[in-house]
């Protein structure tokens, strides 16, 4: 047989297999493409038995949940004035209509509440895609999830992954850092919650989320997109050395310090084995110990830019103490009494959790145990770190109080596994304390200042000490009458020092460069008030005097603006005093987009859908009143005229005075025509 017909046979051959392997997974239903996927881990097993996260007797239970596909969940965004319809929608309707259902004579069990989420927002369901195909009504219920989701009411989430939002107690006024922030579900609910009065356009308070990943960002802008917030600013960087943040406050620059803190780090994530099934063949214990420096560092980035007195959750999708109560025990011991974990068991009644442990080991991937630093040998010092293990001194462990720290196992509400932690800053970070305000009187020399690539962007060498920690030798001298404190900008923080190697001296640990990757984005161009765009906008829409101008940007400096933009009034301080020290991926609403049809009408801009709940409150113009039936037109019939609508909406549109005859009823009219009657108000009378 020539080469050519045995290519040929070969290709045909793996053509059948493919089709045969297609054709079995086909035929055995959805997900089993995952059939070949052996749900056991012999060494995981072991592990956490010897462990004994688990109570005793409930360790097969454990593995059961664990083995078991993991719920659907869904949250209905809170902070939206018809969330409670919604909640009425889906409990009187489809909830109703599932309750008595039956598929292939199996009856479906219906969705139900998460106990320990407030107003009934939150619900998990055990239907599968297969169940879904199979019935009318069930489908019926999947299309409205599915819009309801693409219009930002209604979020499908891990139910575990909504416990730390909620335990940051955030209220309207918080500045807020997410560091680890992708895909955005988390952010999503810190939005939410800044958001909790709809009769405030701009809050005081806003949400910086930030994600190593560059293209992970863009993933985050579409989640944080669908609620449409001017006081979201999505950020690369590097979680551990994201850089110390300035702003203007009474004239001054200041260092912005976070009210609010999620800390969300990156974790091996044993706790997702129940829908990422992969981790069942790839866990093994090295790879807590390879994420356990890095978690360290992300953690003491962020208690350091947290405000005395501001709150920071630590959450790991992961059950090993290495990643969770190790690195718990290491930020209070190098905090020397700055941070207190606080007890959260009051914040959500009705969760079921373990408490955190003050007691474990550690384990190489070939099996060895070790119970103390000091049975580690010299040959694995580079694996296994001192800060892996519980500290030795009962008092210190006691006083640490570890066991406020929550465990949330799979078997006890059907859930992923999780573990999250709540600290409180009391004081600033010791290593902050320590250095007092420094001045440097020549910093010519390359040997007295610190080597540029270690600097953050913008810093000045002015803001790094020497390299041994001492703020007695020249070229440096103290400041006299000034106080040292964390929040001064001349005070260095972490990624700006050199480690302090000194017996019982708590120092930071070393520093990471500042690395910048992925797209160059779009300047933001923030428009002054005299900006020759402004004229035709206030005369359109009838602007109240009260309306922010200086808040609008658009994301060019040269030609036509095309999109214009807006951000809280304390964003746009963030943004002015930052270009230079970080990457923003994307902040703020899109408020008005351009029109060339409309400059006939006066305005060359539109209104931009998703900015209508920014500008209603300053738009006094093109509002148009309508009551429900209005409404049913809108939605359902393909051409709307005006004249479809009630006597009432008809004339509220004929005195807007930009209908010159019946001409206007053609449809490419009154598209351009409708494109600026976007903000609909029901009149109450009517409902």
């Amino acid at each position: 047989m020539g080469r050519k017909n045995r290519n040929r046979q070969r290709a045909q051959q793996n053509r059948d297999g493919r089709a045969e392997g297609k054709r079995s997974r086909d035929d055995a239903g959805w997900g089993a493409g995952y059939s070949e996927i052996i749900k056991e881990n012999k060494l995981f097993e072991h592990y956490y038995t010897e462990l004994k996260i688990v109570p005793e007797g409930e360790f097969e239970e454990f593995m059961e949940a664990m083995r078991e596909p993991l719920p659907a969940t869904i949250r209905i965004t809170g902070y939206k004035s018809h969330a409670k319809e919604i909640l009425h929608t889906l409990k009187e309707k489809y909830f109703k209509e599932v309750q008595d259902l039956e598929v292939d004579g199996q009856k479906i069990e219906a969705p139900q509440p998460l106990s320990w989420y407030p107003d009934e927002l939150a619900w998990h369901t055990n239907l599968s895609r297969k169940i879904l195909r199979k019935s009318p009504l069930l489908e019926k219920f999947h299309q409205f999830l599915v819009s309801e989701t693409e219009s930002g009411n209604i979020s499908r989430q891990e139910a575990v992954s909504m416990i730390p939002p909620l335990l940051l107690k955030i209220e309207p006024q918080h500045k807020i850092l997410d560091m680890c922030a992708a895909p955005g579900s988390k952010t999503a609910q810190l939005i939410e919650m800044l958001h909790s009065d709809m009769d405030v356009p701009f809050p005081e308070g806003f949400v910086i989320a930030n994600d190593v990943d560059n293209k992970r960002c863009y993933l985050l802008v579409h989640q944080a997109k669908r609620l449409n917030s001017p006081c979201i600013m999505v950020v690369n960087h590097d979680a551990s050395s994201i850089p110390r943040l300035h702003f203007d406050q009474d004239g001054k620059k200041d260092v912005l310090f976070y009210d609010r803190i999620l800390c969300d780090v990156p974790c091996s994530g044993d706790g997702t084995m129940r829908k990422n099934i992969d981790v069942w063949k790839k866990w093994t214990t090295s790879n807590s110990l390879q994420l356990h420096g890095l978690q360290i560092r992300i953690a003491v980035r962020g208690v350091e830019q947290l405000a005395v007195g501001g709150r920071m959750v630590y959450s790991t999708c992961s059950l090993n103490p290495i990643e969770d109560e190790a690195v718990i025990a290491a930020l209070l011991e190098k905090s020397e009494g700055a941070l207190e974990l606080a007890d959260a068991s009051p914040d959500l009644p009705g969760l079921k959790y373990m408490p955190g442990i003050a007691s474990w080991k550690v384990m190489t991937k070939e099996g060895q145990w070790y119970s103390d630093w000091s049975e580690v040998p010299t040959s694995r010092h580079t694996q296994i770190r001192p800060t892996m293990f519980p500290p030795t001194d009962p008092e210190k462990l006691a006083n640490m109080k570890l066991e406020r720290c929550m465990r949330i196992l799979p078997h006890h509400q059907n859930t992923g596994g999780f573990f999250v932690a709540v600290l409180v800053k009391k004081a600033p970070m010791p290593w902050n304390r320590r250095y007092p305000k420094l001045r440097y009187k020549d910093v010519t020399s390359s040997s007295e200042a610190a080597p540029a690539e270690e600097l953050q962007m913008g810093e000045s060498p002015a803001d790094v000490p020497p390299a041994d920690g001492s703020s007695a030798d020249a070229p440096v001298e103290a400041v006299e009458g000034e106080t040292p404190a964390e929040g001064n900008p001349s005070v260095p923080d972490t990624p700006d020092l050199l480690e302090v190697k000194k017996d019982n001296v708590c120092g930071p640990p070393p520093p990471k460069k500042m690395k910048l990757f992925g797209f160059k984005e779009d300047p933001f161009v923030f428009l002054t008030e005299d900006d020759p765009i402004f004229p035709s906008i206030q005369a359109f829409y009838d602007l109240s005097p009260g309306f922010p101008k200086l808040n609008v940007l658009t994301r060019t400096h040269e030609g036509k603006k095309r999109q214009l933009y807006m951000v809280s009034k304390e964003l746009r301080n963030v943004l002015l005093n930052n270009s230079e020290r970080m990457k923003v991926i994307n902040t703020g609403v899109k408020v008005w987009s351009r029109n060339t049809d409309g400059e006939q009408f006066g305005c060359a801009f539109r209104l931009a859908q998703e900015g209508i709940y920014t500008l209603c409150p300053y738009i006094r113009a093109r509002i148009i009143n309508i009551c429900v039936e209005d409404v049913k037109v809108l939605l359902t019939q393909e051409n709307p005229f005006l004249r479809k609508l009630g006597d009432d909406a008809h004339n509220q549109a004929k005195k807007l005075g930009q209908c010159r005859s019946e001409s206007w009823m053609s449809r490419s009219v009154f598209d351009a025509q409708f494109k600026y009657i976007k903000v609909i108000q029901i009149n109450p009378m009517y409902t």
